[in-house]
C-alpha cells in the first residue's frame, strides 16, 4: 500500500541529517537513497566539492515506454535538512516521493524516460553555485530536457480558515485554507501546470498552480527550491510544494516530525504526480 510504504520511507528518512553538523544522520540517509535507488536500476553519483568537501547528488534514469522516442523529465529532491531539524517535511517528504516514484516508474514506464535525482546541499547558506542542484544544471551543459520538476515539502495540510498565507497581492486569486498541493514553474510550462493540476485533482487533493515570469524574479520566493537553477538555465521547471513557511509551523525548526504531517494527504500528491507524470 502506498500509504504504508511512504509512512515507512518516512521513518528512516526523518532524522538530523546536515551534511556538517548531523554527518551520521545525513550518511545514513544516502546509503538509504542509494540502496532503495539500486533495486530499480544503475546509480550514478555526481560529485561536486563545496569548501573542499565531496558531496553527492544520486541519479536513477528509468527508460520510457517502449518505442517512445523522448527527452527526459527530471525529477528531483533534496535530502539534506537544516542544522537543528530532523526534516520531516523538508523534504523527507519530497525524497519520500522520489523513492516511490522509482518504483512506479521502473513497474510502468512513463512516456517520456525518467530521470531520478537526490539532491545534496539545498539549505546552504552560501553562494549559490554550491547548492547541489545547481552543481547538477551546470553539469547538464545544455543536454535538453523535456521538464524538470522539484518535490519541495509534499505533507503539511490543514483546513483551518486563514491557515494558507501568500507573497502580497496572491491572496486575492487562491485558497485561504492550506488544503492544497501548488505548482510552480516558468511560463513555458503552463500546459503542464494544467495537465498536472488537472490529474491532481482526479485523485482528490486539491491543485492550484502559479506562472512565475522572469525565472521568478516577479515573486522571489517562487525561487525557493531545486528548480531555479534550471530556470536560471533556460530549462522548463516546475515546484511542486505544499508552500514550506506560508503554510506549515514548523519549517526549518526541531518540531518539523512525522506526526505533524497529514499522510493521506501526501499519498494523494504522490499518486496524483505518478499519474500525471505518466501522461506527460
Amino acid at each position: 500500500m502506498l500509504k504504508t510504504r511512504l509512512e515507512l520511507h518516512l521513518s528512516e528518512l526523518v532524522r538530523e541529517r546536515d551534511p556538517y553538523f548531523a554527518t551520521q544522520g545525513h550518511f545514513y540517509v544516502q546509503q538509504y537513497i542509494r540502496q532503495h535507488f539500486e533495486q530499480w536500476g544503475t546509480v550514478k553519483s555526481h560529485l561536486f566539492k563545496v569548501n573542499g568537501r565531496t558531496h553527492t547528488n544520486f541519479i536513477l534514469d528509468l527508460p520510457a515506454a517502449r518505442y517512445q522516442q523522448r527527452l527526459p523529465i527530471l525529477i528531483g529532491a533534496h535530502y539534506d535538512a537544516v542544522p537543528g531539524s530532523p526534516g520531516a517535511d523538508d523534504n523527507a517528504t519530497g525524497v519520500a516521493v522520489l523513492l516511490e516514484m522509482a518504483k512506479a516508474f521502473c513497474e510502468q514506464p512513463a512516456r517520456s524516460p525518467i530521470r531520478l535525482v537526490a539532491f545534496d546541499m539545498e539549505e546552504i547558506y552560501t553562494q549559490s553555485d554550491t547548492f547541489g542542484n545547481t552543481q547538477y544544471a551546470i553539469a547538464l551543459n545544455g543536454e535538453p530536457l523535456r521538464l524538470m520538476i522539484a518535490l519541495e515539502m509534499l505533507g503539511y495540510a490543514t483546513a483551518q480558515p486563514h491557515s494558507q498565507r501568500y507573497p502580497a497581492g496572491l491572496e486575492r486569486f487562491y485558497p485561504s485554507q492550506g488544503n492544497f498541493i501548488a505548482l510552480i514553474g516558468n511560463l513555458p510550462t503552463i500546459p503542464d501546470l494544467i495537465r498536472l493540476s488537472r490529474v491532481m485533482r482526479r485523485v482528490g487533493v486539491g491543485a492550484e498552480w502559479l506562472p512565475a515570469g522572469l525565472k521568478g524574479q516577479i515573486i522571489p520566493s517562487t525561487r525557493r527550491g531545486d528548480h531555479a537553477a534550471f530556470w536560471d538555465r533556460g530549462y522548463r521547471a516546475i515546484m511542486v510544494t505544499d508552500t514550506a513557511d506560508l503554510r506549515n509551523p514548523n519549517y526549518h525548526k526541531p518540531s518539523d516530525r512525522i506526526e505533524t504531517l497529514d499522510l493521506n494527504f501526501l499519498t494523494q500528491v504522490c499518486q496524483g504526480l505518478i499519474n500525471g507524470i505518466r501522461l506527460l
